[in-house]
């Protein structure tokens, strides 16, 4: 949390009287020591009145002073940025369920190590966020419409099955049309809630093969970001996975350059992933950046409790120093 500023700042306009306390106090204390020193019979003095306690006495005063001041500035209501959970939010998790998920250079697949790491994301994603789930090869399906029941996410990510080819703008076009209709009905007076796509693949895409085709991932990308959907990529995988198909060994590098410009099109983040460990923190990563935004919040409730606690020491003292309050 950081301190930014003052809601009311014009309540700092009570420490000119603060400031005026401050002085009187010592000018009556000044005004003591005269009267004091005009006493005529010294002796006489010093025994009708009680022994001087030094510094001490000035303890109640100056904690009184502290105390205006703290509360003078929990008035003035000081503002800090603090995170705070995203209520509304639309995410779509897009997977790419091909082939070459099963290579074993990520243990102990890839398919595995991502379902892994999409069930964490999905169980930690704040509450009030609304998540969905598409999956695509050849083809894209829609497993789960955008919810707050992260149940039905974490189900249909454990049974994942993978499929021939692969149509990265297939799965993306699948993804917007499900915060379309989602925004549709949610919308309300405030508008259609923010959303996001997350993308998760390996490989290139190869349906069809031309990227910017009317139903290309470059394409799929510029069209989310008209409707501001921006697209964070994940690139899962290393450039030395094989995947045996139809009993010959076939190489699946990573594409990372194509989910590059699908997130800048859409004006979201690339990420990249070599590992198990990699991908969950990626993950981690974008849990924290969707599932809160900062917001200046209020902050004065310290400085009100520690101008309480001020004030409350400076009575306590002022009795067990003076007998009396300041």
């Amino acid at each position: 949390m950081s301190f930014t500023g003052f809601s009311a700042p014009w309540w700092f306009l009570l420490l000119i009287v603060v400031a005026a306390v401050a002085v009187g106090y010592v000018l009556a204390q000044r005004a003591r020591r005269k009267r004091t020193m005009r006493f005529s019979n010294l002796a006489l003095l010093e025994r009708v009145a009680p022994k001087a306690q030094g510094w001490p006495r000035h303890v109640p005063a100056v904690l009184l002073i502290v105390s205006l001041i703290l509360l003078t500035v929990a008035l003035a209501g000081p503002t800090a940025e603090q995170k705070v959970p995203r209520n509304r939010a639309t995410v779509m998790l897009v997977v790419d369920v091909s082939l070459s998920m099963e290579a074993t250079d990520v243990k102990p697949t890839r398919i595995k190590a991502a379902q892994d790491a999409a069930t964490q994301f999905a169980q930690g994603l704040t509450p009030g966020i609304n998540l969905g789930l598409v999956s695509f090869a050849g083809t894209a399906t829609v497993l789960v419409a955008p919810t707050t029941q992260r149940q039905s996410v974490v189900a249909a990510i454990d049974n994942l099955k993978l499929a021939q080819s692969t149509a990265t703008g297939e799965g993306i076009f699948a993804a917007l049309q499900a915060v379309q209709g989602f925004s549709a009905v949610v919308g309300g007076a405030e508008g259609p809630p923010p959303a996001r796509i997350v993308l998760m693949s390996d490989g290139k895409q190869t349906v069809p093969e031309d990227l910017y085709a009317p139903r290309g991932a470059f394409t799929a990308a510029e069209e989310a970001k008209k409707e501001q959907v921006p697209i964070s990529t994940i690139s899962f995988g290393t450039n030395h996975g094989t995947v045996t198909i139809d009993g010959r060994e076939v190489p699946v590098d990573v594409d990372d350059g194509s989910l590059q410009e699908v997130a800048r099109l859409s004006g979201g983040d690339f990420y990249q992933a070599g590992s198990a460990e990699q991908l969950k923190e990626v993950y981690q990563d974008l849990g924290e950046q969707i599932g809160y935004e900062l917001k200046e919040a209020d902050a004065s409730r310290p400085w009100v409790v520690l101008g309480t606690l001020a004030l409350i020491v400076a009575a306590g003292s002022a009795l067990f120093l003076g007998q009396r309050l300041p």
